[in-house]
């Protein structure tokens, strides 16, 4: 199936590793010209190599920490720029800290709405006017799969993940008139190093093993497997083509079946 994303400019927001590199590189592979970002030049230079030798498609990436607004703007500016358009935008960012109510501070607070909520925000106003003067666009908003059901010990992400989900309902009702069509792709258990990280803490926790705790959470997942980020990659490339055409305000949960919620 040809996706219509050859010549497409799509800008992901932290994408030197994790999932967002794993959107870029499947983009890529469908012809798309691919602008990755990240706030160390180093982790983007060698990421931007790594998927422009396995596409064979141009690859570029500008530096940008998403707690910026300057970086922002600039961000978005220079993707511009350089090719005169820009049709996807896939928002994405780093977790907040893991902890329960009473660990967090104001301080935590306001930097993981900053990072996890106002960059979507931010990212989105600058990108805005271009895709309404070309009359088109893809914005994925990607959060996690607590949208559905909250994650013990991941307060601040359940809170900031929702309202993501919250922010792209409503732009899509927004922006239809303007064929900007919003979504949001949450994953659950993507074998990424932020769940390892996560894993790590849940074990040192409870004293046991780090692979006594990802055996534990693979029996909880009908497929009893972590995801591997080209299968999440590969969602998003769909949803950021041409075929998928009429879904919008849509929140797409790629987690093996681990949420329970219908």
């Amino acid at each position: 199936m040809d996706l219509g994303l050859h010549g497409k400019v799509a800008f992901i927001c932290a994408s030197s590793k994790g999932l967002g590199k794993a959107c870029a590189l499947e983009l890529s592979k469908e012809g798309a010209i691919v602008v990755i970002s990240g706030r160390k030049e180093k982790e983007l230079k060698e990421a931007s190599e790594e998927i422009q030798s396995i596409s064979k498609n141009e690859v570029g990436y500008v530096v940008c920490d998403l707690t910026k607004k300057e970086d922002i703007e600039n961000a978005i500016k220079y993707t511009v720029d350089k090719y005169q358009k820009i049709d996807i935008l896939i928002n994405n960012a780093g977790g907040p800290p893991s902890g329960s109510f009473e660990q967090m501070d104001d301080e935590n607070w306001y930097k993981s709405f900053e990072l996890n909520l106002l960059s979507y925000v931010r990212t989105i106003r600058e990108v805005l006017p271009f895709m309404k003067e070309q009359n088109s666009g893809k914005i994925i908003n990607l959060a996690s799969s607590s949208i559905k059901q909250p994650i013990p010990g991941l307060l601040l992400s359940n809170t900031f993940r929702t309202g993501i989900v919250g922010l792209s309902k409503t732009l899509a009702n927004e922006f239809a008139e303007h064929n900007i069509l919003v979504n949001t792709v949450a994953p659950g258990r993507v074998a990424t190093d932020r769940v390892r990280s996560l894993d790590q803490i849940k074990a040192d926790k409870l004293g046991i093993s780090i692979d006594e705790v990802q055996k534990q959470s693979k029996g909880n997942i009908p497929l009893r497997r972590y995801g591997q980020p080209e299968e999440f990659g590969s969602v998003v490339a769909f949803i950021a083509s041409d075929v998928c055409s009429y879904v919008t305000g849509s929140s797409v949960i790629i987690d093996g079946g681990l949420i329970k919620a219908i």
